[in-house]
């Protein structure tokens, strides 16, 4: 045997530790890497939604439900890691005065009583008296822990601190569990009934009062009764898919707790929600599908429920009905909304539209919308509304009657383009204590709107301005446009507004005052946009929002 023959013996082991190496630590660092990945705060965005353990003691008619699929310190993580490095300090602060607000309005104070042990599963519900459906008797709070030791530990503190306060405490069983209940305060509250229980060592019931936590551990005996069992919630999870947080609500608390309009909920023929929060960059996504009662009309019927999908990214502009008017929408705009059937969409909002914009926009937008099967844009900015429409659905003679019933008279015009438009004024009489050149008592013709057609497109606006910005901008509203294709459904009736008029409707939010109640500050100075799209659903409608946050 040569040399070279045993050179090349004594280096095939030589190489073969070397590719074990390699492989080793590539193995070594792919698993860090793996690590780091399902570690990071980041991952809430894609956290898959999951029967919460709590939803056993929650009754199926309990008025409301939230569950959060976290703990109290990943939002923090998550706000940190998604905002420029100069905002990450007020960033975390706000999301932690957010949470503790939120314990502290239960009475618990979250860095001393809760942040050692607290896992990722927490829960809230209104529960029902046994007398009447839907009759919010009292609350029960769950919280779950990360260890086997840290629940038992906070119960033992929890009514220590409370015994030494003066509260009388009872001990006692129900359906072989231990509970301990009292009428006592919590931390900074006035006295009330509390009751607690103890569920496998790893989760704590707190509810306010006996009664309430007695019927809590009934329900969670029998399948029929409790929420985790319902065929309809499971399935409401499974299709939502992602998120932090799951909240489900039924008549009863949609007026006080969700802020949604009494007349608005019973047009709908709204019977319960259920809604998903997912974090998504530096934006907030809610997935929410709304249950109708069954003799409700279907709103939206003309649409495809398969639309729903997630669609082809190559193919969403052939399958947006509305791509030509977005194509040629011109000019500056605060608020953008593109309605696939705006007749049916009109009846379904119709006191949200009096009480918003059909209020401050004249009657004829809410009579071409009335008139007009869709597809229909809505665009506004600082020279007014403008409409998008079908160059022949609807035309002015269509909307004739209903224009006479307003007063509304029309008249033929040229544009300073050559074009012919039509426009239609109302007679009034001049604010007391104004003069014209004549008699002060003369009426005068406001002008409230202005029609044009450009090739198969018809153009509605508020005023001559806006119709010519429409015919000469070069530029569209990129803005408005971005954030209706973030929400990526080109079958709903989708909306995007801009950072300050979504702050105005936040504040005008019932819901919206009570988080930045618990927040202890103003919430609505970080958000810089809103976008929500609408479309039918299995049982009712689904609604798909945004809220961007700087």
């Amino acid at each position: 045997m040569g040399p070279s023959c045993l050179g090349r013996m004594k280096a095939r082991p030589f190489l073969a530790v070397l590719l074990s190496l390699a492989l080793g630590l590539l193995g070594l660092g792919g698993g860090a890497w793996w690590l780091v990945l399902n570690r990071s705060p980041l991952q809430l965005s894609h956290r898959p939604l999951v029967v919460p353990l709590a939803a056993r003691f929650v009754p199926r008619q309990a008025p409301l439900s939230l569950f959060l699929l976290t703990d109290g310190e990943e939002p923090l993580g998550y706000a940190r890691a998604v905002v420029a490095p100069r905002q990450r300090r007020v960033a975390a602060e706000a999301v932690a005065q957010l949470r503790d607000g939120g314990f502290a309005a239960a009475g618990l104070d979250y860095p001393s009583e809760l942040a050692s042990w607290l896992g990722p599963e927490i829960g809230f519900a209104l529960i029902g008296s046994n007398q009447g459906e839907g009759d919010a008797a009292g609350w029960l709070l769950s919280l779950r822990s990360r260890d086997g030791e840290g629940a038992r530990r906070f119960l033992q503190r929890f009514w220590q601190s409370r015994s030494l306060a003066g509260t009388d405490l009872q001990i006692s069983r129900y359906r072989g569990m231990g509970l301990i209940s009292g009428r006592g305060a919590l931390v900074g509250a006035k006295t009330t009934p509390i009751a607690t229980a103890l569920i496998d060592d790893d989760l704590v019931l707190i509810a306010s009062g006996r009664g309430v936590l007695e019927q809590a551990l009934d329900v969670s005996q029998i399948d029929a009764l409790n929420l985790a069992s319902s065929a309809a919630f499971r399935r409401g999870v499974a299709d939502l898919g992602r998120g932090m947080a799951l909240l489900v609500a039924r008549p009863p608390a949609l007026t006080p707790w969700l802020g949604i309009p009494k007349d608005l909920g019973s047009e709908a023929g709204i019977t319960g929600l259920i809604a998903s929060l997912r974090p998504d960059g530096a934006s907030l996504a809610v997935e929410l599908a709304v249950a109708r009662a069954a003799n409700t009309p279907a709103p939206l019927a003309g649409a495809d429920p398969a639309a729903d999908l997630p669609s082809d990214p190559a193919a969403e502009g052939a399958s947006d009905p509305g791509a030509e008017l977005l194509a040629h929408l011109r000019g500056e705009a605060s608020s953008l909304a593109l309605l696939n059937d705006p007749r049916q969409l009109l009846d379904l909002l119709q006191p949200l539209w009096d009480r918003s914009l059909g209020a401050a926009s004249g009657p004829l937008p809410g009579l071409v919308m009335a008139a007009d099967s869709g597809p229909l844009l809505w665009a506004e900015g600082r020279d007014g509304w403008l409409l998008g429409t079908a160059a022949g659905e609807p035309t002015p003679d269509d909307l004739e009657p209903d224009l006479a019933a307003h007063e509304l008279i029309a008249a033929p015009l040229t544009l300073a383009d050559g074009r012919p438009s039509t426009v239609w004024t109302h007679l009034a009489a001049p604010a007391p204590g104004r003069r014209g050149a004549g008699d002060g008592r003369q009426l005068q013709a406001e002008l409230v709107g202005v029609r044009a057609v450009d090739a198969d497109l018809a153009w509605w606006a508020h005023g001559l301005d806006r119709l010519q910005q429409q015919a000469e901008s070069r530029r569209q509203p990129r803005a408005r446009l971005k954030q209706l294709q973030a929400i990526d459904r080109p079958a709903a009736a989708r909306l995007a507004v801009d950072g300050p008029q979504a702050r105005r409707m936040l504040q005008q939010w019932s819901g919206w005052r009570l988080l930045s109640g618990l927040a202890g500050a103003p919430l609505a100075d970080a958000v810089q946009g809103l976008s929500l799209a609408l479309a039918p659903g299995a049982d009712g409608l689904q609604l798909t929002a945004r809220l961007d946050l700087g």
